[in-house]
């Protein structure tokens, strides 16, 4: 069955992370996505590192089930091609800084004259304006700017520190698709066309709110039962690795302790009740779990914690993600065949639909690989689309 975004078209121009993997969750849910990409080898992605056969993996992971077209936006016939598209589009997505798009004829001004009810997406990294409008942004700076840094401190090697992925661009991935949705749904109502901008400092900073900022959301005195944002974030130490261990109520402490031999203390606490759990002799409390935890190998450790229903977890490396039972019982992750970059990975689109079940999305696509399909839908002939390669505007076909 079609996808809920079935009809809907997208233009997407965007590079790296933040557009593209925002476009990608809407042709995951069904939307006919065309990358557009610049002459030469494509979009800034596919030549960052992890790469085989003209595929990178960074651009693969982020342009799932999109149709490639390669064009040079400078030359005029670009585009007027680019025009041609968006007529025919409901959706524009690009991330450039403040001002590039509308240098380059593809505003948000230029592009309603061509579609008016178009829904306009842009990503900027700071804003339209402001201070730091024109600076260049990318995700450990926005990371630096909105607490990450300062939130990742093991308070045994007090450092701040980054989180190792592009958290940020992910989030502000994430906004925008469901912006554009908004967007799409208020058109269907009447509202006509709109422009959806996130800034990825905005983004970041509203995804590390709700827990990372505890401390500063009720203003002024009298805040009780104060606690540090993400204190309960640790590892604990086994003989021969870590587990993850989250224990947040009484309960799940006085069985933490069951669970690593020391019933005698988890019921000494549990016969004093809540308050004195809570108050009294913490740190010994404390002190004896992390004993006994370290008296045990990891693999016995998470067998009792799990079966004293402990939230607890092993550190997967990367390779035992893919083996997780759990994981693989779900089904997170897809693997297929390509006939030219060979074997890949993906991981499952994670939102499941009841009725409008999207079908699996096609490989991600070579550079410029539908050229010629997409042209050719525009109406334009073989002897039209030779002439454009003769004068650079589109490329010249993988042999």
């Amino acid at each position: 069955m079609a996808g809920p975004l079935s009809g809907f078209r997208v233009i997407d121009v965007s590079e790296l992370v933040s557009g593209p993997l925002a476009s990608m969750i809407l042709a995951d849910q069904g939307a006919d996505v065309i990358k557009v990409e610049p002459p030469g080898h494509g979009e800034e992605s596919r030549q960052i590192a992890n790469y085989r056969a003209g595929m990178a993996a960074l651009y693969a992971n982020c342009n799932h089930g999109k149709r490639s077209i390669g064009l040079n936006l400078k030359a005029a016939e670009g585009l007027e091609i680019l025009y041609e598209l968006v007529r025919s589009a409901d959706v524009f997505v690009q991330n450039w800084r403040p001002g590039a798009a509308e240098r380059l004829g593809v505003g948000e001004a230029e592009l309603r004259q061509v579609k008016p009810d178009l829904v306009y997406a842009s990503i900027t990294g700071y804003g339209d304006d402001g201070p730091y409008a024109q600076r260049r942004g990318y995700d450990p700076i926005f990371q630096a700017l909105t607490g990450y840094v300062s939130a990742q401190t093991n308070p045994a090697v007090p450092i701040p520190d980054l989180v190792r992925n592009a958290v940020v661009d992910k989030a502000t991935s994430h906004q925008l698709a469901q912006g554009i949705t908004a967007a799409l749904l208020a058109r269907e109502r009447g509202a006509g066309g709109q422009h959806v901008r996130v800034a990825m400092l905005d983004a970041g900073l509203s995804f590390f709110w709700p827990d990372g900022m505890l401390r500063h959301t009720l203003v002024g005195d009298g805040v009780e039962n104060v606690v540090v944002p993400g204190e309960r974030y640790q590892l604990m130490e086994t003989a021969d690795g870590h587990l993850v261990v989250w224990m947040n109520t009484s309960e799940q402490m006085r069985d933490g302790l069951r669970a690593v031999g020391r019933a005698d203390l988890a019921d000494h606490a549990s016969q004093r009740g809540r308050v004195a759990l809570e108050e009294a002799n913490q740190q010994a409390r404390a002190e004896a779990m992390n004993a006994g935890m370290a008296a045990l190998t990891t693999s016995e450790a998470y067998e009792r914690l799990v079966a004293h229903q402990i939230p607890a977890a092993p550190v997967l490396s990367h390779t035992e993600v893919l083996q997780d039972p759990q994981i693989v019982h779900n089904g997170d992750v897809l693997e297929s065949e390509h006939p030219v970059y060979g074997t890949f990975r993906r991981a499952r689109p994670p939102v499941c639909f009841s009725v409008t079940r999207p079908e699996p999305t096609h490989a991600p696509a070579l550079y410029g690989e539908h050229t010629d399909e997409i042209l050719a839908e525009l109406g334009h002939e073989p002897a039209d689309r030779d002439a454009l390669r003769k004068k650079g505007v589109i490329p010249v076909p993988r042999s």
